[in-house]
């Protein structure tokens, strides 16, 4: 049986320091991620990430430390990311975080439909 990777969160320095100013965030703090039951990414069909702030995460499966701020993905959330990577830049256009999911073990997104395929 192949265990499955866990979820790697990434950020540009640009995306970090949004959090930080926007979110009034001090090393320690912490931000949660989750699915939210629609909208669309280029991973999802019908749902889109979600962000809010959390120092006391519930169960977290991942936490990704990024300039001394927790960023988590706790288990009743975690299956909006499995098998996915989360790249985390600054968009200027909207004034905010952007995410990008790309599959961790080593197949490819379909770009119309966001299934993940075998290369």
């Amino acid at each position: 049986m192949t265990k499955k990777k866990l979820t790697k969160i990434t950020m540009t320095p640009q995306a970090s320091e949004w959090f930080q100013n926007e979110m009034h965030l001090k090393p320690g703090n912490g931000i949660k991620l989750f699915g939210k039951g629609y909208g669309e990414t280029n991973a999802h069909q019908g749902f889109s990430q979600g962000i809010g702030r959390c120092d006391r995460p519930v169960d977290p499966v991942v936490d990704q430390v990024i300039d001394g701020i927790h960023y988590y993905i706790q288990a009743f959330d975690y299956w909006f990311f499995n098998g996915l990577d989360v790249a985390i830049d600054y968009d200027a256009q909207i004034d905010g975080p952007l995410m990008h999911f790309t599959p961790n073990d080593g197949s490819r997104l379909d770009a119309t439909t966001g299934a993940s395929q075998r290369v």
